[in-house]
């Protein structure tokens, strides 16, 4: 009777670790991670380069063509990270496949069932292994809200700007460094451009961010298949 007692509580301190946030070892247990992008986060810190963690903490992200990033993040440590959880998504509960040979019908893609977190993980993976790169069309944010839509992630439909919004909103800071590390180019930039361009600086910085984050809801929302997910 001692021994079940132990063995379950063994079980139960195993699981209790495993969800355990190490940002030093760069483990993130079921997690979606952020870190800012050279030059582009300089001028527009709420864009930056994205990945999602396996049950053991270990980030993968799109790096580029055909190539899925495992336990090496491309742009350094993360700075920010949000940890979901099993029962935000559809599924694990739903295992008849019902469900999703109806959801296949409506929108004419092919969603495999999955039975596990890193097996979602897993699938798309091998999806984006033959998948080229593409930072406007097909990038780190379009391999992660695949990750979510396997997962059903709250019902799914994720693109790569509801994604964006969740990581800017959401997103959890690393440490007071990794704040540092976010915005302090930002602020130098932004802070050179007034002195040197003034006005000028501004317009064109405006017109930037209006251009990229344009063409991002217009490819998500108006014409789906323009951006990959």
């Amino acid at each position: 009777m001692e021994s079940n007692e132990e063995h379950s509580l063994m079980i139960e301190e195993n699981e209790s670790k495993s969800t355990l946030i190490d940002p030093k070892r760069h483990r993130f247990p079921c997690c979606i991670v952020w870190s800012p992008l050279p030059v582009i986060s300089w001028f527009f810190p709420c864009i930056g380069h994205i990945g999602i963690c396996r049950e053991d903490g270990v980030i993968l992200d799109f790096a580029g063509p055909n190539f899925v990033c495992v336990d090496n993040f491309t742009f350094g440590a993360p700075t920010r990270y949000i940890q979901l959880t099993k029962d935000q998504c559809c599924s694990f509960l739903d295992s008849s496949s019902h469900f999703l040979q109806e959801e296949s019908i409506q929108t004419g893609e092919r969603r495999e069932e999955v039975a596990t977190w890193d097996d979602a993980l897993r699938k798309s993976t091998q999806e984006y292994q033959h998948q080229s790169y593409n930072i406007l069309t097909c990038n780190c944010h379009s391999f992660v809200a695949n990750c979510l839509n396997r997962l059903k992630f709250r019902a799914g439909d994720w693109n790569v700007v509801s994604l964006a919004v969740l990581i800017f909103i959401k997103g959890k800071f690393v440490s007071k460094t990794a704040v540092v590390k976010t915005y302090l180019p930002f602020v130098v930039v932004f802070t050179l451009g007034l002195l040197i361009g003034g006005e000028a600086f501004l317009t064109y910085l405006a017109l930037f961010i209006f251009v990229l984050v344009g063409w991002f809801i217009i490819g998500s929302y108006c014409f789906r298949k323009l951006i990959y997910v």
